[in-house]
């Protein structure tokens, strides 16, 4: 049977200690152990089943791990404190001193931030190309190479990589395809493809309410009993720990996410379709103008659409801010960071989200100053949306 995320969570069945249908939160720090010799088996990480500390693991950071790795269809995961706290230990449990990293060149500021200005601190190089070119790859990989890094869908230009064409590469040159799936979940199953890592920031549409922060990595086993090591777990000991109550509260709105990702997919697609047929310059991997458009459908799990993430080209900064600005007074939805959420979220990531990309870089890989990266929201009328957005376009000059 092919596979299909949403009933890979589906048919989990958790029972509350009480027999409630949610799990019963684990609200403790510290767990108690019926002999010394358990204690000691477990600090040496040979108890298995046994919970120590939460920082290393609770039952309910378990059970979201578990819901989230049937739904990338991986062995197991391990959840974190926000998305950076996922895909930071990943990097440094894979990297020593002196080994090098492929990565996209278009990926969420933070991580790009992470990459070129603090892991050199520890002698780890990273090398920034086109992703969607694996020749050019290919040419980047070095004897020091240890991970290819990139987006699924990338932030904020929503190139496509071909994962199934990195992760031969990776298997060629005997290295670790990470993947960041945060733009894509449900939609592209990387481990699927061949990756060999796969993060997500929780924060985003799996958690789908804007009021949490959150990150995953989902992955073999033993990788992920190596992040959790007590004496050299990059997760374990940088402590990037969710919180029990957090994680039950995610737990909860990933049961909905299929429902969501298709009304956002559904709306994105609208509106893209709009925007370009009124001459706006629009970027979207549902539309055939994508350069990555085929790509996309020959990876993707159909049903979900291509996401709910679109940019529009403005032509400039202060246009794109007029336009946010008066979209937002219309209540079309918030000029802020972040995306998932059931209301449009709107921002200029030249100047927000991938400030951290110093501009030279920015115009090279086609960042513009009126570039608007728009996530679409769960709007039940979509055309009367598009109509709105459409009069305050013309309302600041835009159409």
């Amino acid at each position: 049977m092919k596979f299909n995320p949403a009933d890979q969570i589906q048919d989990l069945q958790y029972f509350g200690e009480f027999g409630g249908v949610n799990p019963s939160i684990s609200d403790s720090s510290t767990y108690t152990f019926l002999s010394a010799k358990t204690m000691f088996d477990t600090f040496e990480g040979n108890a298995d089943g046994c919970y120590l500390y939460s920082r290393h693991s609770s039952p309910s950071n378990l059970y979201l791990g578990e819901a989230l790795a049937a739904m990338e269809g991986t062995e197991t995961a391990n959840v974190a404190a926000s998305g950076m706290g996922a895909i930071t230990p990943v990097l440094l449990q894979l990297c020593n001193a002196g080994d090098h990293i492929v990565s996209s060149r278009t990926i969420y500021g933070g991580t790009y931030a992470f990459l070129k200005n603090f892991t050199p601190k520890l002698g780890i190089a990273t090398s920034f190309v086109d992703i969607t070119k694996l020749d050019v790859v290919e040419k980047a990989i070095t004897e020091n190479t240890k991970v290819l890094y990139c987006e699924s869908v990338s932030n904020p230009l929503l190139e496509v990589a071909d994962i199934k064409g990195l992760a031969a590469l990776a298997k060629k040159y005997n290295l670790k395809l990470v993947v960041d799936n945060t733009f894509s979940p449900l939609s592209i199953s990387p481990a699927k493809l061949g990756a060999d890592i796969v993060c997500h920031s929780l924060t985003k549409f799996i958690n789908g309410s804007s009021d949490t922060v959150g990150g995953v990595v989902c992955g073999t086993q033993e990788f992920i009993n190596d992040l959790r090591n007590v004496n050299d777990g990059a997760c374990m000991l940088l402590g990037a720990t969710m919180d029990s109550l957090r994680a039950a509260s995610v737990l909860k709105n990933l049961r909905t996410l299929h429902i969501r990702i298709k009304q956002h997919s559904y709306n994105a697609m609208y509106l893209a379709s709009k925007f370009e047929k009124e001459g706006l310059k629009t970027v979207y991997p549902g539309l055939a103008s994508h350069p990555s458009h085929k790509l996309f459908s020959n990876m993707m799990n159909a049903e979900y659409g291509f996401g709910g993430m679109l940019t529009l080209d403005v032509g400039s900064l202060e246009k794109a801010n007029e336009l946010m600005e008066l979209m937002q007074h219309k209540n079309l939805g918030y000029l802020a960071v972040s995306l998932g959420f059931y209301k449009t979220l709107f921002s200029a990531p030249g100047s927000s989200t991938s400030s951290e990309i110093p501009e030279e870089e920015q115009k090279e890989m086609g960042l513009s100053d009126g570039l608007i990266r728009f996530s679409i929201g769960l709007d039940n009328d979509i055309e009367r949306t598009f109509q709105m957005m459409k009069t305050c376009m013309k309302e600041v000059g835009v159409l």
